[in-house]
């Protein structure tokens, strides 16, 4: 008669510069615990060692993103999977343990009990080259979206401080035509002095579309303020400054966005789910990213449950039906979901349909869109399922 395997599990506080792995065996005891550096031979060794604890080691880390790419990666090269436990419920789990102090080495203890007693966690799917491509390539994006969001504010908030007519006069975060003119002329003065043909004349030869209108705006801008503020002149150089760097960011922007659009559309799917309405190239990548291995989901529940569209009970004494989001749920995917529903109501379809079906139902619009998002969720899981592209039209049902 053989002998039974016996199990362990390893839980892994991730960082930058290095982790801490503990393991347990089934009775809660301590078999291993060390400071491992996020190098590759340290890993490894410390791999050894605790595979060879046990026939079966489960893993759980608590950082599923760059700190532990290198960890999750010689794992999978040595065919172990590892769960998710969130920071959140590791915290909460703390409360269970012996010990006030907060350290690497009880935080470790406390993730590899954790996934010990529960088996509800989400496994890690290491991505393949190109969603780990596209997953770098979108979390840049997202750096230079915040970076120029971030410096428009403090443009609009200097030049509103020296020539307030100006600020008001056009839409910063669109128009770049007026990036352009703050880069030569950022006061009424200078404004005034150029006039408005010869101002016609600069942002022409500059490919500013609608030179002219821009240029009879700025003059009218410049008309209503003569008096000039203090410390116009340092706020004018920081102006120019600022929509130089906005302008440069929008080159950056385009040349990211190209790169994602050509590296999502090598996806075996990526047609299938751009034929969505409203999930153009960036968010067709962010899904990918977002949803990991589309066949984790065993069906469209699953998905939807993984947004946070799916409403879970939480009911105490006397009160019943009282439905709230879930705590658990991927806010990228749901901002997919939902920024794509909102897109796809803009033209005539069954999308639109069904939103302002909701809205005829006394839903206000974010209550519509998330109904939307929830429906979405169910099509575009069915159409990777099946590998069809979207079609207004229902598919054709087959003959029995």
């Amino acid at each position: 008669m053989s002998e039974p395997r016996t199990r362990v599990w390893a839980g892994v506080d991730a960082g930058k510069g290095h982790h801490w792995a503990a393991v347990v065996d089934e009775t809660g005891a301590t078999l291993w615990s060390k400071k491992i550096d996020n190098d590759e031979s340290a890993i490894l060794t410390a791999l050894g060692d605790i595979l060879g604890l046990a026939d079966e080691v489960h893993w759980a880390v608590d950082i599923s993103g760059t700190a532990s790419a290198l960890l999750l990666a010689l794992l999978a090269g040595h065919g172990q999977h590892a769960v998710y436990v969130p920071g959140r419920t590791v915290n909460r789990m703390s409360g269970a343990y012996r010990g006030e102090a907060k350290t690497d080495a009880r935080d470790a203890y406390v993730i590899a009990e954790t996934a010990h007693h529960r088996s509800d966690f989400t496994t890690i799917d290491v991505p393949a080259q190109l969603a780990a491509d596209l997953a770098l390539l979108t979390a840049h994006r997202s750096d230079l979206v915040a970076d120029r969001v971030r410096t428009t504010n403090r443009l609009r908030d200097v030049l509103t401080g020296v020539f307030p007519a100006l600020e008001r006069s056009f839409d910063y975060s669109n128009h770049k035509g007026a990036l352009i003119l703050l880069t030569g002329y950022q006061t009424p003065a200078s404004i005034r002095r150029r006039g408005r043909a010869r101002l016609a004349a600069w942002l022409a030869a500059r490919s500013v579309r609608g030179a002219d209108a821009l240029a009879a705006t700025a003059l009218e801008a410049a008309q209503a303020q003569q008096t000039a503020l203090p410390g116009e002149e340092v706020a004018a150089q920081i102006v120019a400054d600022l929509a130089t760097q906005i302008l440069a960011l929008d080159k950056r922007l385009k040349l990211i966005d190209r790169q994602i659009r050509d590296t999502f559309r090598r996806h075996p799917q990526a047609e299938i789910i751009e034929s969505m309405p409203g999930l153009g190239p960036i968010l067709g990548a962010e899904f990918i990213v977002a949803a990991g291995d589309l066949a984790a989901y065993a069906d469209a529940g699953h998905l939807a449950s993984a947004t946070g569209l799916v409403p879970v009970p939480r009911d105490s004494g006397r009160r019943t039906g009282n439905m709230h989001r879930p705590k658990r749920y991927s806010r990228r995917l749901r901002r997919v979901f939902y920024m794509s529903a909102q897109t796809s109501i803009i033209r005539e379809g069954p999308n639109r349909d069904f939103y302002l079906k909701k809205r005829g139902e006394g839903c206000d619009h974010v209550q519509a869109v998330i109904a939307l998002a929830r429906r979405r969720t169910n099509v575009l899981w069915e159409l990777l399922r099946d590998n069809r592209a979207f079609t207004n039209a229902p598919p054709a049902t087959q003959a029995a």
